[in-house]
């Protein structure tokens, strides 16, 4: 077990993400859920739930990672970065007072194996980095249990917790919210190094990697940021690793107009050009949902919604037409592992 804080003068200094937040006693970080209670900096939300759902593994998004399953979605309170356009940010930016533990991992993992059609636990909704002791304890008993687990985050954390992480996750779904560091300072209170080096963490460890960005009219919808974002990911992760640009509405403290679906389109376009695998949401258009075969353009899965209709593979996932592998992680069965 890594530490997570470490005395600095007369206050606690959280060691978890590049905010490194010093805190009095009695104070809480950025995040809201880690306070200094006089000897530790302790987690407020520790079996604290905001949600609880049985999703399509799509939803979060996962397009590569057992395509046509459920997942076992859940979350709490608080985040370490203050988006102003958050889609979430009732319970992000919201900390509810007097929180009482509800749940325990054991009882999260019970629940898991008898839902239906489920690989896993996804650690969602909210930021999962700072829910680290749950999520490690919980997620720790998933896969004690054969099941797999998810990680939807913003990747804004240090690396030696990423690294610790990566041990108890199977698969991640990262926001890059844009490629500009001017974005990351002006609409999130971060920035983007920490995160571009969590995506390259993953990616170096094998674990399954999706990435995500809201796309902003005017300011991340730049085609040469696009590029720039596309061919970075290509180079520094991998053309396989999946894209999904997310259109945006209205939100928060952000009333910017919805993202134009002529924009979507061009992003897309753009992105798809470097990358294999390049997908729309939030989209009034079907386009931009299926997964074509790399090689040889076989559309290998049609997407409706989260409805999900697999096709031209074989059992390993493999495309029938060329015999190019296009899900690593694929099975038409169980996919449990115990």
């Amino acid at each position: 077990m890594i530490p997570l804080f470490k005395i600095n003068d007369k206050n606690l200094e959280c060691l978890l993400c590049p905010h490194y937040c010093k805190l009095k006693s009695g104070k809480t970080g950025i995040c809201g859920v880690r306070k200094n209670t006089g000897d530790k900096i302790e987690l407020l939300t520790y079996g604290v739930l905001s949600g609880f759902s049985l999703d399509p593994v799509e939803k979060k998004p996962l397009y590569h990672f057992f395509p046509g399953y459920n997942i076992l979605s859940v979350g709490s309170y608080g985040c370490n970065m203050r988006c102003d356009f958050c889609q979430n940010y009732n319970i992000s930016q919201k900390i509810p007072e007097g929180m009482i533990p509800e749940t325990t991992p054991e009882k999260i993992v019970k629940a898991a194996l008898s839902a239906e059609k489920n690989i896993g636990l996804a650690f969602t909704y909210n930021e999962p980095v700072i829910w680290f002791e749950f999520m490690r304890d919980t997620a720790t008993v998933a896969q004690n249990e054969g099941l797999f687990t998810v990680m939807v985050s913003n990747g804004y954390v240090n690396s030696e917790p990423m690294n610790e992480i990566i041990q108890f996750i199977n698969a991640f779904n990262i926001d890059l919210k844009a490629f500009n560091n001017k974005f990351y300072r002006k609409l999130t209170g971060s920035d983007i190094e920490p995160v571009q080096n969590s995506l390259k963490q993953i990616a170096k460890s094998g674990k399954h990697l999706e990435i995500t960005t809201l796309i902003i009219p005017g300011q991340n919808d730049d085609e040469r940021e696009m590029a720039l974002q596309a061919e970075w990911i290509a180079c520094e992760l991998g053309k396989d690793v999946p894209l999904h640009l997310s259109r945006y509405f209205p939100m928060y403290k952000r009333d910017d107009p919805a993202t134009s679906q002529e924009t979507l389109n061009k992003l897309f376009e753009i992105a798809s050009g470097k990358l294999d695998h390049v997908y729309m949401g939030n989209s009034i258009s079907e386009s931009g949902q299926n997964t074509l075969c790399p090689k040889c353009g076989t559309i290998v899965t049609i997407r409706s919604g989260y409805k999900t209709r697999l096709l031209n593979l074989d059992r390993g996932g493999k495309c029938t037409g060329c015999g190019t592998l296009v899900y690593k992680h694929f099975t038409f069965s169980s996919p449990l592992k115990r």
